[in-house]
């Protein structure tokens, strides 16, 4: 504990969203979550708070700056596929994006519960940014995603990555793709890991359906939106277990 409060979110009587710690309690009866983690900015470069990266293990810097560089790179050819399959420019998302765009990483530790079924690793929620990947614990499954009513459990691979769609992608492909609801269950004879790598449009960007996708057999779903204000929104109503795609509707 003495080694992760070094890394503490909450720095000199303020909350702040990197570093190591958990959700702010805002308001009575907020849904929590049984997890730790570390949540920090990893790209651009020049943004990076080193100051809340661990040194122990000394590897650690390194090693995640090279899976930064490398997950960028897979997500701008994912995102080249994605908006192919729309008809769209295949650089559509990529050139909104730009070149530092923001990208978070967060570690997740879900311990073993005595009574997993009073409680979730992660509430159920639907992610904000534009796409999510997932590089999941190999022999712990955990992840669910709620289809037509049901939780469906996500399967892995130990050599595979998970992708999720966010709030963004969903808002610009005009409710093509959607953003899913999902959540983490816990266990009550083993722990989980994972770490999840989110890509964000830079907050002063106005994001909304591509014009290209907008006809009238599919109208505008979404208004136009700074991508600031939606996270303001969607800090907000994740704490609550709402959704703030909801609020970004027509």
């Amino acid at each position: 504990m003495e080694e992760k409060q070094k890394y503490s979110n909450i720095r000199d009587g303020q909350f702040g969203k990197e570093g190591y710690g958990n959700d702010e309690i805002i308001a009575e009866g907020q849904i929590l979550d049984w997890t730790d983690r570390l949540f920090l900015l990893v790209q651009p470069g020049d943004a990076r708070k080193l100051e809340l990266w661990p040194t122990n293990p000394n590897s650690l810097r390194y090693v995640l700056h090279e899976y930064t560089m490398k997950t960028k790179k897979l997500v701008e050819n994912v995102l080249k596929t994605a908006a192919k399959s729309l008809e769209l420019n295949e650089d559509f998302f990529v050139s909104h994006l730009g070149d530092k765009f923001p990208m978070f990483a967060r570690f997740n530790y879900y311990p073993c519960c005595l009574k997993p079924d009073l409680v979730f690793g992660l509430k159920p929620h639907s992610d904000g940014p534009l796409i999510t990947v997932i590089l999941p614990e190999k022999d712990v499954e955990g992840l669910q995603v709620l289809k037509d009513g049901e939780w469906i459990k996500v399967t892995t691979s130990p050599d595979a990555f998970i992708f999720n769609i966010g709030d963004q992608m969903e808002i610009m492909s005009n409710g093509i793709f959607k953003s899913p609801v999902h959540r983490v269950v816990t266990f009550s004879d083993k722990d989980r890991i994972s770490i999840a790598m989110f890509c964000a449009n830079l907050p002063e960007k106005v994001i909304g359906p591509a014009d290209e996708l907008v006809n009238d057999m599919r109208p505008r779903m979404y208004k136009n939106l700074k991508v600031k204000y939606y996270f303001e929104v969607f800090s907000q109503m994740f704490l609550q277990g709402k959704r703030a795609i909801d609020w970004a509707h027509v």
